[in-house]
């Protein structure tokens, strides 16, 4: 955040502004052309450096409610949940985590089982298409059998 605290900007416009309001008496007298930049001038800087000084509230303001969380989180070690309004301890999501590990583990193994299962079946499924095969091209055999018996 810097020793300015993210107002760099307001800070470099204001002393701007300040050296410009300083230095417009000395320089009134010289020309009425100048007098008229300072009049434009400085009253513009002054704007800008408002608009900077909020701007950067507004920022600072935004993002507070989101530093103090993060802040809380590391300093506690604890997750406040919004909608439910809960809190939850560092030790209980260690226990949530390694008991979904334990069951996507579980899974996992149930899974490999039922890829295996699967793996049998479709060669189930191959062998008796196989023997289907074989059973029409014995029933055929039979068929050109009975027909050439007849021929004789």
């Amino acid at each position: 955040m810097g020793y300015v605290g993210n107002h760099l900007a307001t800070l470099v416009t204001g002393v701007f502004a300040i050296i410009l309001t300083a230095l417009w008496p000395y320089f009134v007298d010289f020309a009425p052309i100048l007098n008229f930049v300072f009049v434009m001038a400085v009253p513009i800087m002054w704007f800008l450096v408002f608009t900077c000084w909020i701007s950067q509230k507004s920022t600072d303001y935004m993002h507070k409610h989101a530093h103090t969380e993060k802040k809380s989180l590391s300093n506690t070690q604890t997750i406040q949940t919004t909608t439910v309004g809960t809190t939850i301890g560092l030790s209980e999501i260690k226990q949530i985590q390694n008991e979904l590990s334990s069951d996507l583990n579980n899974l996992k193994e149930s899974v490999k089982l039922k890829d295996s299962e699967i793996e049998r079946l479709n060669q189930e499924i191959s062998n008796l298409q196989t023997l289907v095969q074989i059973e029409s091209l014995k029933t055929e055999l039979a068929n050109l059998k009975m027909l050439a018996s007849k021929r004789k």
